[in-house]
């Protein structure tokens, strides 16, 4: 499933784009890069760096990594399902792990959210098998297993309390819910510093400024609640229906409760919670097989929900099912820009959407640039101070913009420069829509006022090459 389309026709969207450039820096650039910024994914564009090294930067090599992960998340499922109900829910809920629409997102995704599922996945079946036996080794496991998942995205902690809550409910001996408080209680210490120096930058998260598509998350809770009022079988101390609704519900909860506060709710963050829908899923499909009364109706349910499954499988592997195309929008900046013109970017941050292939922007001049996202150690470089924006901006004739479709006006003085020198001093000639932004051509009223001697003229200069912007004195 994972490799079927696995190109989505030769695009990449913006989060991509940003894990596909900075895996390509040197290990040093990448953690002063982090430091700065985007910590929380550090360990994961670490891993990418090591993959592009072995394999190549490409789509393939970017989105691979993600394929064989949810791949291993699939048989821990599976194994889970074997190990609390029988074979057959195991293998059904392995099955059904695998079709599940988020599942097969963000199997084609080159972020660490399949990785993270696939950690908690197998922390999950350490914790089952750690339950009956006293060995230190297998909670050690378990603590490391979850510390990385933790490492690669904080909210997997969520997880964490989520196997606190099954413990208690399945009224497991004292030892063994002594030995799991030790064994979190390390992971929260060794996530601890990650947690503090990421506080810092939660301006990383600014965007989200509400729930974000919670129906998927939502449908799944009621579907796993629907599944656990049949009496499903269990073949151990703890139950299956124990074991999956927390894992179901309480990240997705937690997190949405905080968002009352805090806006930090995105579905790709609690991605984990699939593992608990697929488990009550496998396991009520296999009750209901074992009830002769209901088998046709059964095999009928699951020809329907498969073939209802279609199209939205086919639609998870085109371009529009992203929020943006950066490889559409990179393209765009090449057909509308001539050699020569200006290009700003409306608002600096999303400079790195268009970055993915340097021969989209290399004949432009970035009008606002200071100093490169390399050099500067940034996601999308340092910005020039707002008169010296407006002073270069005069000096051409035509001036590429790119907008992201859903961008409000920001406060900062320099995009307030960039809108302002804009709207007095320049008509719009031509527009492009793409899949999340507007790429459209200025053209000035007036003649350019004359270039500086100091002003480079296109990145191509020494100067730009080098992404440094030296004013004149």
């Amino acid at each position: 499933m994972g490799l079927w389309g696995i190109r989505r026709q030769n695009t990449m969207w913006g989060d991509e784009a940003v894990t596909y450039q900075l895996a390509q820096r040197e290990p040093s650039q990448i953690w002063h890069t982090v430091q700065q910024v985007d910590l929380v994914h550090a360990l994961h564009y670490a891993v990418m760096h090591v993959v592009f090294d072995l394999f190549g930067a490409g789509l393939l090599s970017l989105r691979l990594p993600s394929v064989l992960a949810m791949s291993v998340a699939a048989s821990g499922v599976g194994l889970l399902g074997l190990r609390l109900v029988g074979p057959r829910a195991g293998i059904l809920a392995g099955l059904v792990f695998a079709l599940l629409p988020q599942v097969q997102k963000y199997a084609q995704e080159g972020r660490s959210y399949a990785m993270v599922c696939a950690l908690v996945a197998w922390a999950t079946y350490a914790l089952v098998a750690d339950v009956p036996r006293r060995d230190r080794w297998r909670w050690a496991l378990y603590g490391l297993t979850m510390l990385l998942a933790c490492l690669l995205h904080e909210f997997a902690v969520l997880a964490l309390v989520a196997h606190g809550v099954t413990l208690i409910i399945s009224r497991t001996p004292k030892r063994v819910r002594r030995a799991w408080g030790v064994t979190a209680i390390c992971v929260v210490v060794g996530l601890l510093p990650l947690v503090v120096v990421s506080a810092g930058q939660s301006e990383q998260v600014s965007w989200i400024d509400g729930p974000v598509r919670p129906y998927p998350l939502l449908v799944g809770v009621a579907v796993g609640l629907v599944c656990a009022r049949a009496p499903l079988r269990s073949g151990g101390p703890v139950s299956v229906a124990a074991l999956a609704l927390p894992i179901l519900v309480l990240p997705g909860a937690l997190l949405l409760t905080v968002s009352v506060i805090k806006p930090l709710f995105v579905d790709r963050y609690v991605l984990f919670s699939d593992i608990g829908v697929a488990l009550l899923l496998g396991a009520w499909l296999d009750h209901v097989r074992r009830l002769p009364r209901y088998t046709p109706a059964v095999y009928v349910g699951v020809v329907a929900a498969l073939a209802a499954l279609v199209p939205s499988s086919l639609s998870l592997r085109t371009p529009q099912s992203r929020s943006n195309d950066a490889t559409a929008i990179g393209a765009a900046v090449r057909e509308k820009g001539r050699p020569g013109d200006g290009l700003v970017y409306l608002a600096g941050r999303h400079r790195i959407l268009a970055a993915s292939n340097p021969e989209d922007t290399r004949h432009l001049t970035d009008l606002a640039l200071a100093q490169g996202p390399v050099e500067s150690n940034t996601l999308a470089g340092v910005e020039l101070p707002a008169r010296d924006i407006a002073a270069r901006m005069m000096q051409f004739h035509r001036i590429v913009t790119v907008r992201m479709a859903r961008e409000d006006s920001l406060p900062d003085p320099q995009e307030k420069a960039k809108t302002d020198t804009l709207r007095r001093h320049f008509r719009e000639y031509a527009t492009t829509r793409v899949n999340g932004a507007r790429i459209t051509v200025h053209v000035q009223d007036h003649g350019p006022l004359p270039k500086a001697a100091a002003l480079p003229t296109a990145n191509n200069t020494p100067s730009g090459r080098n992404g440094y912007y030296r004013p004149a004195a």
